[in-house]
């Protein structure tokens, strides 16, 4: 049987001999229609705040030292919002949806580069049992000189294979294009950290401040009982009347009032939070329910220049993967023009019997290079290249306009942030001096030098200058916060090991057979396994 496989193969080498190397000079000298994709030109800004006359500097409290922003979070010095970013890497739904989106580019890869090997392969076999009609003519004319069994069986194996030439690197284009979306789907992920991180942030700020709110009330509430109680024992002694202790009571449960609405909006904003940490509501609050300060603003803010914010925002990257899967998408509909050149062919073997399969002299086989072409549409590919064409063009001019609002996002940021800065300080001093005039007055009306009205007026300033302040300080973290979400912080945190966590990785090998695809994190620089 060595034999008969070895007289096989030279048969099979002389059969495929001339295509081979008809396809591989094909192959070589085949060119590539359609564009060659080319990195946009990004819109150019030199340095930071130009437009709203803010200078980047020391006095600012920025620093165009450049430096790594992933961690930035932890500038503030707050655990419990550093353990909630780093939970809620690991569970965010939308997170988790954004990175069973890279795998599937990434199996999609591996479709389109499959293309470029035989698209249509099939072994077969089979064993066939037969019984020809006695009245099948040639059966019958057979019979008349010698007898014949109509009955018998009849055993092959095979193989075919079909293979479109990728003269016009329609294939390879669509390669390209399937590249590009991987990265696409990646930068597309990174953007979606930037965003988580920027989202958990910004509502624990909110949290932290409706707590400081409801504190702050309390406290007034405190000051203004102590004015009531003053007041009915005034009136008691006959030195006030009772339109003091009307305005008291009114005052007192007036401010009583803001604190249901403080404590829904705390709730809410409680709710969202266990949203972001793919929790059901009601698990996080006993975590924060113990309140504590805003956290810290660091001293400086390293800003970097624009340059940097065009490196590292992953949705200017994701725009301009974007653009170059169109880009190779104009050259797959381009190749339609053009003819195409297919190789088609099957081997077999077969025989009366099993142990006559494997003989030379049961091979069968025949290979049939052809070609289409399309010509008679050539209108409808043509007008479907322009509609790739003017689809590549609105990615291009979607880039620029990501890049402009990037730009925007940040300059916006960060003057509200100088400002919300300046505003903070003024409201500190506006407290100061609230604390002590309330202070001051309500010595006074115990002594009958000043009325109740100035009480009411001392009370009101208080409680409000010390709600703005408590808004401006949080306006500050907030507008920090949208300053390193517009520089892109966050977007490679040290614990994210892949673009899923371990359950949704086993769910995904428990239902499918993924080889080596969820084995490790894909690069922008991995290739697909097949």
């Amino acid at each position: 049987m060595t034999d008969a496989f070895a007289k096989l193969g030279m048969k099979l080498g002389r059969l495929k001999a001339v295509p081979a190397v008809t396809l591989a000079g094909l192959i070589v000298t085949g060119c590539m229609v359609g564009p060659d994709f080319e990195r946009p030109e990004a819109p150019y800004l030199g340095s930071w705040s130009k437009g709203a006359g803010l200078p980047v500097d020391s006095k600012t409290g920025f620093t165009t030292r450049s430096q790594a922003v992933n961690n930035w979070w932890t500038l503030f010095k707050d655990p419990t919002l550093s353990a909630l970013i780093d939970e809620a890497y690991k569970q965010n739904v939308l997170l988790e949806a954004a990175g069973v989106r890279v795998y599937q580019a990434r199996a999609q890869l591996g479709i389109a580069g499959g293309e470029l090997f035989p698209q249509q392969q099939q072994a077969q076999g089979g064993v066939e049992s037969v019984k020809l009609s006695d009245n099948e003519p040639l059966v019958r004319d057979i019979q008349q000189f010698a007898p014949i069994d109509p009955r018998f069986t009849r055993y092959s194996t095979g193989f075919d294979a079909g293979w479109e030439i990728d003269l016009w690197g329609k294939i390879r284009r669509n390669v390209q294009s399937a590249r590009a979306n991987l990265l696409y789907q990646i930068a597309s992920y990174d953007d979606a950290l930037v965003t988580l991180t920027g989202d958990i942030a910004a509502t624990y700020v909110t949290i932290r401040e409706l707590q400081g709110l409801i504190a702050i009330t309390r406290q007034n509430l405190a000051l203004q009982k102590k004015s009531l109680d003053l007041a009915k024992i005034k009136l008691e002694g006959g030195t006030t009347t009772k339109l003091d202790v009307d305005e008291a009571t009114a005052s007192y449960n007036s401010t009583l009032a803001t604190l249901p609405g403080y404590q829904a909006q705390l709730a809410q904003a409680m709710n969202a939070m266990s949203v972001l940490l793919g929790e059901t509501p009601g698990k996080v609050a006993p975590r924060l329910k113990k309140y504590r300060r805003l956290p810290r603003v660091p001293a400086t803010v390293a800003v970097g220049v624009p340059a940097d914010m065009l490196r590292r925002r992953p949705d200017i990257r994701a725009a301009e993967y974007q653009a170059a899967a169109l880009s190779g998408q104009i050259g797959v509909a381009e190749a339609d023009l053009y003819p195409a050149f297919t190789i088609s062919g099957a081997i077999g073997l077969k025989a009366s019997d099993f142990s006559g399969l494997f003989n030379s002299r049961s091979f069968e086989g025949f290979i049939n290079p052809s070609f289409s072409w399309n010509f008679l549409n050539y209108g409808r590919i043509q007008n479907n290249v322009r509609v790739q064409d003017a689809t590549f063009q609105e990615a291009l001019l979607n880039y620029k306009n990501t890049v402009l609002t990037a730009y925007s996002e940040v300059e916006t940021a960060l003057v509200a942030f100088v400002k919300s800065k300046q505003q903070a300080v003024y409201l500190a001093r506006s407290v100061t001096a609230s604390k002590s005039a309330e202070g001051e007055v309500l010595v006074q009306y115990r002594d009958g030098t000043a009325s109740y009205d100035r009480v009411l007026d001392a009370q009101r300033s208080l409680l409000d200058s010390q709600a703005r302040l408590l808004a401006a300080r949080a306006d500050v973290l907030t507008n920090l916060i949208a300053v390193y979400k517009g520089l892109a912080g966050g977007w490679i945190p040290p614990n994210v090991k892949g673009f899923i966590n371990d359950k949704t990785r086993a769910q995904m090998e428990d239902r499918t057979n993924w080889g080596k695809l969820l084995e490790r994190p894909v690069t922008p620089n991995s290739a697909p396994t097949q």
